[in-house]
């Protein structure tokens, strides 16, 4: 089973990043207020990003790789997606 990790956009444009194995049930939570406190705060949120990983490890590394981006980087990788 893929491990996905995720970019959410949050109200006020905002990026969150996380994980998980169900990439649906996952952003519905988010969105009624079960997911993170960062979330719960900046409601709605929109699915624009994910990536699928083979394990539960490299799920975690790609999120601390993609946490550690600023903004314009993790708006780069959004972008490059749309367009790939």
């Amino acid at each position: 089973m893929p491990f996905f990790v995720y970019l959410l956009e949050c109200d006020g444009k905002s990026y969150y990043c996380g994980w998980t194995k169900n990439l649906g049930a996952r952003v519905k939570a988010h969105n009624s207020g079960k997911g993170g406190a960062y979330t719960r705060a900046h409601l709605p949120v929109r699915l624009v990003y994910y990536e699928s990983r083979k394990d539960v490890g490299a799920a975690l590394r790609r999120e601390a790789e993609i946490k550690s981006l600023s903004r314009s980087g993790k708006k780069r990788l959004v972008e490059s997606a749309e367009h790939g």
